[in-house]
């Protein structure tokens, strides 16, 4: 193996410059956060349910590549399926990103491709179920593939004390898209006949809609930041992607040299597959064991939205008072008694629900947007990509045991509320691991400045 003779990234330097990549970033926050909305935890889970019965058999089953599966299980092991992907190829960009310093083009090729599967959803009709898995497999593991590279950028457009708050407010510009545009969902599904537009036409424009707005607004991050490029020997950059394997060896070799940023990414990866968990199911959960309609469940998630914005500026400022260790653990607290209140929810009453989506949202934003900023103190200069890499694969990429569990409750049921009490152990799990990972230290053994509170 060649000797690396990389030298650690150029950082931004005044705080004019900062503060222009600084919202140029957040931009891409308000790009992307539609897609995770409209498409994954409002639109495609019930939609996509049902296009799959619609071609199943007498019992309920459809057979993708001849595997018997109960079309209500369906969207979540497509989840599944789309999160092995996205591990198979993150660690490989992230490994290239840092090594070439070309983040941007990276950047643009992911968002573009996730993008276009979602504009492609349009096209989702009938009983074309495999092409709605395949659809959300490409978008999924593009849109993991994408928050890599952007959340590589946060230790390099802000100051340690700056991250909490830069964090949050990238969450607050996504959850105020996220809202945007569900208005407009709203009224265009709500009033589809008015349109000249059947139920399924609509659905299918709000999720194509989503494809057209991520790629879109995705122009503002790719004006604004900028590469920070490393200072490598010719053959190396030449063969930066032939490289990117090795690099990557090298990159888990180099963790293990930070024990206390692997405790934190394990705790990490364990409550946060809870939450992506309730994120993408619980439309389907709404819609298929409380029976609530879809103009229910896009209010309900419309207020989310909303709050979400408020909580993600709150804990943001709870944390500059308590830390952010702290303010996370609480929302992890909370996180439970949100699931053990959703199994009693009876069905048919759209005021309890609407009672859980306000909870969910003043907990939401704050707990991602904590986590991310906590994890940025624990990388070491210069391998932001690869450290980035493996935060995203707990964040997305290793995601993939909550949906599973979740579709496996179901189908071994045949209940909803069955599959969401079991997603309880990953908060109480995470809760424990999380409160055993002495921070500070583990920012010091990172070699990064301590923020006077974390």
């Amino acid at each position: 193996m060649t000797a690396d003779t990389t030298e650690p990234e150029e950082y931004a330097t005044g705080p004019a410059e900062r503060r222009r990549e600084q919202r140029g970033w957040y931009f891409y926050d308000f790009a992307c956060s539609v897609y995770s909305t409209s498409v994954v935890t409002v639109f495609l889970g019930p939609y996509l349910t049902s296009v799959a019965r619609a071609a199943s058999d007498a019992e309920g089953f459809v057979y993708p590549l001849g595997i018997p599966v109960r079309a209500g299980s369906l969207f979540a092991y497509t989840v599944s399926a789309s999160i092995v992907v996205a591990v198979l190829v993150m660690p490989l960009v992230g490994a290239v990103a840092d090594r070439t310093g070309r983040k941007k083009p990276l950047l643009a090729a992911s968002a573009y491709l996730g993008a276009a599967a979602t504009a492609g959803m349009f096209f989702l009709a009938g009983e074309r179920y495999l092409l709605g898995a395949f659809l959300l497999i490409v978008a999924n593991a593009s849109l993991a593939v994408s928050m890599v590279l952007y959340n590589a950028y946060l230790p390099q457009i802000a100051e340690p004390d700056e991250r909490d708050k830069v964090s949050s407010r990238g969450w607050a510009f996504g959850y105020t898209s996220g809202a945007l545009v569900l208005v407009l969902n709203l009224i265009l599904y709500s009033g589809h006949e008015s349109f000249g537009l059947t139920e399924g036409e609509a659905v299918r424009i709000c999720l194509a809609s989503a494809g057209v707005w991520w790629g879109a607004f995705t122009l503002v991050p790719l004006r604004r930041l900028r590469d920070r490029h490393v200072r490598a020997a010719g053959a190396e950059r030449a063969g930066a992607v032939g490289g990117g394997w090795r690099q990557l060896r090298a990159t888990l070799k180099d963790m293990r040299r930070h024990p206390l940023t692997l405790s934190f990414l394990l705790a990490y990866l364990v409550y946060n597959d809870g939450v992506q968990t309730v994120i993408s199911q619980a439309s389907v959960y709404g819609s298929e064991e409380l029976g609530l309609d879809q103009t229910t469940l896009i209010t309900a998630v419309l207020l989310v939205q909303v709050l979400a914005v408020a909580g993600a500026l709150g804990m943001g400022r709870l944390a500059r008072t308590h830390g952010a260790k702290r303010t996370i653990l609480g929302s992890l607290a909370v996180w439970t008694l949100i699931l053990a209140a959703g199994y009693f929810l009876p069905a048919g009453e759209p005021l309890f629900f609407y009672c859980l989506a306000a909870a969910i949202g003043l907990v939401l934003g704050g707990s991602q947007a904590l986590s991310r900023s906590l994890f940025s103190h624990l990388v070491p200069r210069g391998k932001e990509a690869e450290y980035f890499s493996a935060y995203e694969m707990s964040d997305r990429g290793l995601s993939w045991l909550g949906p599973l569990v979740f579709g496996l409750a179901y189908q071994l049921t045949g209940s909803y509320r069955d599959a969401i009490i079991s997603l309880v152990i990953f908060f109480a799990v995470g809760f424990v691991l999380l409160a055993r990972v002495p921070v500070r230290r583990a920012v010091e053994e990172a070699g990064n400045p301590l923020p006077e509170r974390i």
